[in-house]
């Protein structure tokens, strides 16, 4: 058995707290000495250490006590179901803490100025200079000529949501445009993140099948480092939760992967994502 101090002392809680758990009827200490000393049982601790939990997903006392109460109450259940909630607040603020990381850095500071004409032609030179003759060429065929090719790239920033994407991914319009000045326009620069890309499918769909979520995470955290040195980005987050948003909204796209990778793949690793931001 061990006093109100001990317990504190254990766990943190304080004695105040300790009583008036005691007078709500949250937590009744196991008995009381003959001077009203209270005294607590490890059985007690453990209800302690329930409420503690409770109280990390912010759930109100009075609510404590009734689910507590509840005559079907699994503990077992709701551990598992507190840690799972736990486990996504801990990634979501891993998230936050990541990109805080790199607004520190000077990196990812978020800008939403939409690209110019010159911005869009300077991208546009740099595209049609580094694409291959033969490519080039069967573009040219295909829109009637060179300027309609162009007006066609052209309209791709016309839309507000690829803007909008752009920037967001990249944090401003500059390190948006540096990216893309960036391309060699070479598909063999593209193949080691593209093999790596192909390993790390892979690895999703074996944590799929074993049912195992660190390799799951392990995963995620691959493709944030593979995305990273594919578009030239400072962070990966955005652009990952897009990826996320398009395998589970796009219905064409999430057949294509699992046609390639296996069935339920787009799913798995859409939700992988969102548990790895905490989303």
């Amino acid at each position: 058995m061990k006093t109100v101090k001990d317990v504190s002392e254990i766990t943190g809680v304080s004695i105040r707290t300790l009583r008036y758990y005691d007078e709500i009827g949250l937590l009744k200490p196991t008995k009381l000495t003959n001077s009203g000393y209270r005294l607590y049982d490890n059985k007690a601790l453990e209800k302690l250490q329930e409420i503690m939990f409770f109280k990390e997903l912010e759930i109100p006392l009075v609510d404590i006590k009734k689910i507590m109460e509840t005559p079907n109450y699994d503990k077992e259940q709701v551990l598992l179901a507190q840690k799972n909630f736990l486990e996504r607040k801990r990634n979501r603020l891993n998230g936050i803490i990541e990109l805080i990381t790199d607004v520190m850095k000077g990196v990812n500071t978020m800008s939403f100025e939409a690209f110019n004409n010159d911005d869009i032609q300077k991208m546009l030179d740099h595209a049609i200079t580094v694409m291959s003759k033969e490519v080039l060429k069967e573009q040219i065929e295909k829109y009637g000529s060179e300027e309609k090719y162009r007006k066609y790239l052209a309209s791709g920033f016309a839309n507000e949501q690829t803007t909008a994407d752009l920037i967001k991914w990249y944090g401003s319009k500059e390190k948006a445009i540096e990216a893309v000045l960036q391309s060699t326009g070479n598909t063999e620069d593209f193949k080691p993140e593209q093999d790596e890309n192909e390993i790390i499918y892979r690895q999703f769909m074996t944590a799929k099948m074993e049912n195992n979520d660190q390799l799951a995470q392990e995963a995620v955290a691959m493709l944030a480092a593979n995305y990273k040195k594919l578009f030239h980005l400072d962070n990966a987050r955005n652009i990952l939760l897009d990826l996320a948003k398009e395998y589970s909204s796009h219905k064409k796209l999430a057949e294509v992967t699992d046609k390639q990778y296996g069935i339920g793949c787009a799913e798995y690793i859409a939700n992988a994502i969102k548990l790895y931001y905490g989303i």
